[in-house]
């Protein structure tokens, strides 16, 4: 393989992974389970031929494989579920009666009618770099235009004489606010004497902790099942892409990690789950979730509805409760809500030893990869104060990690350059003999113990680097709004400057594909030098396809977030010295200069 040859190629996989990463990410697991709904789909219409009397389940099919609850209680917002979207916010939560909370993180409100979590802002997170901009509202009453709640309840037979539920106008028994260390103390009893109790607490982050006591004073023996759902009426309108997951999620059990998209539950309706233990579920975004984590045996599933507008909805059913006469009975869960701080994920991970919930955070194929590259950038970012100056320094330490290999690479490809009389020779001479040419290649690398592949790894070995880094950038709370230096005040956004206005300059807005920006630019020509350290291909061709590379992905990249842009950049300008230090090292001449003067003579010429 020629040196020429190994850059082409090395740059086409880049661009066939970037392609395959971004847009092909989750497609073959999504054909992996239509099929095995369709396989399921069919064993059961078999199953009703041969035997008719198998009853099989009402309402929409599951286009899951995974069986499907039957006789379940009665949940709010299983049947069609209406949400008007016309009431501002501001009066939906005044108008309600609410016990208040306040945390270093959180601020909002309970409602008392339903004791539902509907009113929820998160203290740390602004909608824009904008330091006066709005906090990022995550939960929103009923009727509002983005309404998002979670609330807990039981189900009960009539002979109960009624259980607390969606109506359930609960009463106050301690402060009008909690949080900080106090709890919300509400209480409600029905029409035959059964007391609820709950107490609601919520810590420095982002759990709450509902306990619910129920006390039988009805006479009788009671049964009750608890149930918890967390429903979103709305979709977001975030632009959504296959290399982070967005929707309904959860991890239940032998089950496994379940993630449907907002598109998958269009098609499925519903899906629901075998009775697990252990495990937990809710909806995520790129940095906002959701989880209900029941702690008793329970049914989980996944539903939409679309009645006057989008209803998803993840809830859970809990084992049936018996109560005796005159005896009591306590269950607890646990609810998030908050930003997926990996930090604060991981702690309630092991110290609450909740199951898998790190895989709340979408890590991705490279996990393995993706997560000590963050771990590395966060605690760098702790000594120096800046992510922009993390990236560079993680950048440095990848470099020297790989340098071995690199210079392995390096010194090969420069042998190479040096045998490139005596290659020619050869094939001029075995022109017409390509199995004979090949032969004698072969052995000449033999000879001056060349690896002709050995060009590809430097390139190769940045790939994975690349894409983890992406991944880390992308998902990662941590480089939300994180500044660099300069105009870079959002490291994972795209950079906000433009060659097409003159960088501001000129003011007027310009569609996406013209933000081109410093950044980008830097990338550009950073990619431009380090393509010409190597001679000119003679293929017209590939020369062609040599100029117009840097200037393909200046345009590709410029929409990437700009933390990549400037990992790329300072990468390839690291490359550029290390490449010259190993070919000045063997002997070998460095093209750059040549090149340059001969493109700006071959532009002289054209013009001429």
């Amino acid at each position: 393989m020629e040196n020429n040859n190994n850059t082409f190629l090395a740059i086409g996989l880049s661009i066939l992974v970037i392609i395959a990463w971004q847009y092909f990410y989750v497609a073959p697991r999504v054909e992996s389970e239509q099929r095995a709904a369709q396989i399921e789909a069919q064993r059961l219409a078999e199953q009703k031929k041969t035997n008719p009397d198998i009853k099989t389940e009402t309402g929409v099919p599951s286009a899951s494989d995974k069986p499907v609850i039957t006789a379940e209680p009665a949940i709010p917002g299983t049947q069609q579920s209406q949400n008007s979207g016309k009431v501002p916010r501001q009066s939906a939560v005044d108008s309600a009666q609410r016990v208040n909370l306040e945390t270093d993180s959180l601020i909002g409100s309970i409602n008392l009618k339903g004791a539902r979590v509907d009113d929820l802002r998160l203290k740390k997170y602004r909608e824009t770099i904008e330091p006066d901009s709005a906090l990022i509202e995550l939960f929103s009453p009923k009727d509002t235009k983005n309404a998002y709640f979670a609330e807990f309840g039981f189900a009960g037979e009539e002979a109960v004489g009624g259980v607390p539920g969606p109506d359930t106008v609960w009463t106050s028994e301690g402060r009008s606010q909690f949080g900080n260390g106090d709890a919300s103390l509400l209480s409600w009893t029905n029409a035959k004497g059964v007391v609820f109790k709950r107490k609601i607490e919520v810590d420095d982050n982002y759990m709450f902790t509902f306990t619910d006591s129920v006390t039988n004073n009805s006479g009788e023996a009671i049964t009750i099942s608890p149930w918890g759902r967390i429903a979103q009426f709305y979709e977001p309108e975030s632009r959504r892409i296959y290399v982070l997951h967005e929707g309904l999620i959860g991890f239940l059990g032998e089950e496994g990690l379940q993630e449907y998209g907002y598109d998958d539950m269009r098609d499925d309706k519903q899906v629901s789950f075998e009775k697990t233990n252990e495990g937990w579920l809710g909806i995520t975004d790129k940095y906002w979730a959701t989880a209900l984590i029941p702690t008793v045996d329970f049914k989980a599933t996944f539903s939409f509805h679309d009645s006057n507008g989008d209803h998803f909805q993840t809830h859970f059913v809990g084992d049936a409760i018996t109560i005796k006469s005159g005896a009591s009975s306590s269950v607890k869960h646990l609810l998030f809500a908050g930003a997926k701080e990996t930090n604060v994920i991981n702690d309630y991970t092991e110290q609450l030893g909740l199951f898998k919930f790190d895989f709340m955070i979408d890590w991705g194929w490279f996990a393995v990869i993706t997560k000590p590259l963050f771990w590395v950038l966060d605690n760098l970012n702790k000594y120096v104060g800046n992510f922009g100056v993390a990236i560079l320094i993680t950048t440095i330490l990848v470099k020297i990690i790989f340098f071995p290999l690199a210079n392995l690479s390096y010194a090969s490809m420069a042998k190479m350059k040096k045998v490139q009389p005596e290659m020619t020779k050869i094939r001029e001479l075995y022109a017409d003999d390509k199995p004979q040419q090949q032969k004698e290649m072969m052995a000449l690398y033999r000879k001056e113990k060349i690896n002709p592949a050995a060009g590809c790894w430097p390139m190769l070995i940045q790939i994975p680097v690349f894409f983890a880094l992406y991944k880390v950038i992308y998902i990662t709370i941590e480089l939300r709004h994180a500044p660099f230096f300069g105009w870079i005040k959002d490291l994972s956004a795209p950079d906000p400057t433009s060659l097409f206005n003159l960088f501001g300059l000129i003011p007027f807005e310009l569609p996406q594909i013209l933000m081109i920006g410093i950044w980008p630019l830097l990338m550009g020509i950073t990619m431009f030098l380090q393509m010409r350290m190597n001679p000119a291909p003679p293929d017209a061709t590939q020369a062609m396809i040599f100029n117009w590379m840097p200037i393909v992905f200046t345009f590709m990249l410029a929409s990437f977030p700009v933390g990549l842009v400037i990992y790329w950049a300072w990468n390839n300008t690291l490359t550029i010295f290390q490449q010259g230090f190993i070919m000045k090292k063997h002997g070998v001449k460095i093209e750059l200069f040549d090149n340059l003067v001969a493109l700006v003579k071959r532009k002289k010429n054209s013009s001429a």
